[in-house]
């Protein structure tokens, strides 16, 4: 009897996405208690402070009043150019780094990872990342037929720990000739940390030397989802000036993504970006990743490109939104320092935040930490080592309180 038409390498593949699982049993909760009774912690979306899905107006006013053959007409596979030249400009601002730059249009920076994935490693390699990591990366690699491994993130200072980094990137390197790491700053979900400028030099020394092998090829690939909510100012972003002057044989590429700064989550818009100080490698970083665009999804939307595109070219129109994304960040902020201090009065170990949408409380026993929560009717992602918080769902009125019943769950679980 025939039980499976599949080929093999897919063959007994599934997922079952732990957010989304979460966010369903939340909203369970809601209609069985009511919406102010549920906090939901789960989804990477901000939430208004009505528990509305935040849209930025003005975004949201382009959109809207684009015409027709904007909405419905295809797209260039490698992306409309004013809006390439957008999404790189308003990257770097005023830290862009001396070298050659270009850019591919791609669904999200998940299209960013995938076409990373596929073009600069072989089947059978091993992707680097740091041990807190959103598990889509994991996935994503296994669906190309490749490997993931960590570095630990966290030293015993909770600072980047380089010496983790330098040590598996090594030890990598020494088994295969092609590496990607994939280091996901500022704004880390699920943490919340952000590498400092001197952390991200440690990072490119180690990286300058290991490329000192020319027979090496090293891909820094620096998902960047929640860049604009990395701080009040442009200032988070000066960490990329150091990119520049790099060894040919490490490509720099930065994932940016209309989803978080721009609130079009759904409409799958991101760009990947390349920085190396070679010409030839820059134009192969075009041709390659234009042809697995066109062997994919084909091209993006439109829509939400020319509307990146209108905005960035209207200076009033572009200062509203900042304005308007400035307020969100500010609540999130907000969100944030409120359970941050209560976790200190309640003495609970979470790790370093330092911007962005999530948090997280490391815990041993996570998923059952979990259903213990959910006797309280909060809802949060559980995580390998560790639980993960949306600052960007939870409204300040129901973070208050929230931290001393993490410290009570984790309590009554782990002893």
């Amino acid at each position: 009897m025939i039980n499976s038409v599949a080929a093999s390498h897919a063959v007994g593949k599934s997922a079952t996405d732990t957010i989304f699982a979460a966010n369903a049993a939340a909203i369970q909760a809601a209609a069985q208690y009511g919406n102010d009774a549920v906090v939901n912690a789960t989804l990477g979306a901000y939430l208004t402070d009505d528990e509305k899905l935040g849209f930025l107006p003005t975004v949201e006013k382009v959109f809207r009043t684009l015409p027709a053959v904007e909405i419905g007409g295809y797209a260039p596979i490698a992306g409309l150019p004013e809006y390439l030249q957008a999404a790189i400009d308003l990257t770097f601002a005023d830290y862009r780094p001396d070298a050659y730059i270009d850019a591919i249009a791609t669904p999200g920076g998940s299209g960013v990872i995938h076409h990373a994935i596929w073009n600069y490693t072989e089947i059978g390699d091993t992707v680097l990342t740091a041990d807190w990591f959103w598990d889509p990366y994991e996935t994503m690699c296994d669906d190309a037929l490749r490997k993931i491994d960590t570095f630990v993130l966290f030293d015993d200072e909770h600072r980047f720990n380089i010496n983790s980094f330098t040590a598996k990137t090594k030890e990598l390197l020494t088994k295969q000739n092609n590496l990607l790491l994939l280091i996901n700053s500022p704004a880390n979900n699920p943490t919340g940390y952000s590498l400092s400028n001197d952390e991200w030099a440690a990072v490119l020394a180690s990286l300058k030397e290991a490329a000192n092998d020319e027979t090496k090829k090293i891909i820094l690939l620096v998902d960047a989802a929640y860049l604009d909510y990395a701080g009040a100012t442009k200032e988070p972003r000066s960490f990329m000036k150091q990119f520049g002057g790099l060894p040919a044989n490490l490509l720099t590429v930065i994932g940016f993504s209309m989803s978080k700064g721009y609130t079009m989550y759904g409409q799958r818009t991101g760009a990947m970006i390349g920085i190396s100080s070679s010409k030839e490698v820059i134009t192969e970083f075009v041709d390659i990743n234009q042809y697995s665009c066109r062997s994919t999804w084909s091209n993006v939307s439109r829509a939400c490109m020319r509307t990146l595109a209108t905005i960035y070219n209207d200076k009033e129109l572009l200062a509203q939104v900042e304005k308007e994304r400035s307020e969100y960040y500010q609540a999130l902020r907000t969100r944030a320092d409120i359970f941050i201090q209560e976790a200190k009065e309640v003495n609970l170990t979470m790790l370093p935040y330092v911007a962005g949408f999530f948090l997280t409380v490391p815990a041993k026993r996570p998923a059952e930490v979990c259903q213990a929560l959910q006797a309280d009717n909060i809802f949060a992602v559980p995580m390998e080592r560790g639980i993960r918080v949306a600052v960007c769902a939870v409204t300040a009125r129901k973070m208050k309180g929230m931290a001393a019943k993490f410290a009570k769950a984790i309590a009554a679980v782990e002893g």
